[in-house]
């Protein structure tokens, strides 16, 4: 179980096979402390929005690299900054204090993220796609190849919402690609919904990690 600021992070792990159903420094000013730590209305709107009643599905690696960035920001990043914006507010007119004011706008960035990493941390379902290595039907993790209507191949890994990576050719689980392609086998065709209408997408290979050593 992981502790970060007082939080547990203990997420599930499991094999997914579903279809479409994230410190404060003690030399710092109770003023100072209130004035970052208070809630932004942005929080909401940076949460991608899940299926209602479905899990925050996510890949080990995707976990471990949401983890790694808010431990960066907690132990690293932000005491510079709390240090920093400390040592200029004592340093005259704070409204022209160039120091201070730059540092109090990266430190309600940080908190800001700090606050989402660890709400999508709380609610992660860690997904192992390397448990179905071998086989050629479809989960959450899939590196899938398919074939358009015309005839051209295209290569995609389905990821979590929180992890999934347009110039990597990553899709989230939830993406209409990745819901036509869910359970699907090698040699299957499946329906996918575009804006143009519906295309037939055949399945051609199917690939996951190894499992670890």
């Amino acid at each position: 179980m992981e502790v970060v600021q007082g939080r547990h992070f203990q997420p599930n792990v499991r094999a997914c096979s579903f279809r479409g159903d994230a410190r404060e420094n003690d030399g710092m000013s109770k003023a100072f402390t209130k004035e970052s730590d208070a809630p932004d209305e942005d929080d909401e709107l940076e949460l991608p929005a899940l299926p209602a009643g479905s899990k925050n599905y996510i890949t080990p690696a995707g976990f471990a690299r949401l983890r790694a960035e808010l431990m960066q920001l907690l132990d690293d990043e932000r005491p510079k900054v709390v240090e920093t914006v400390s040592w200029a507010a004592k340093n005259g007119d704070r409204s022209e204090n160039g120091d201070y004011l730059y540092g109090k706008k990266r430190l309600r960035e940080i908190d800001r993220r700090i606050r989402f990493l660890t709400k999508r941390l709380e609610i992660a379902e860690v997904a192992d796609p390397s448990v179905h290595r071998g086989s050629d039907q479809v989960f959450f993790g899939a590196t899938v190849t398919y074939a358009a209507p015309d005839g051209v191949e295209r290569t995609i890994t389905i990821k979590g919402i929180d992890e999934a990576d347009n110039l990597q050719a990553e899709v989230s689980w939830i993406s209409p690609v990745a819901r036509a392609l869910l359970k699907a086998r090698v040699g299957d065709e499946v329906t996918l919904l575009t804006p143009q209408g519906p295309q037939t997408i055949e399945v051609i290979e199917v690939r996951y990690p190894p499992r670890p050593a």
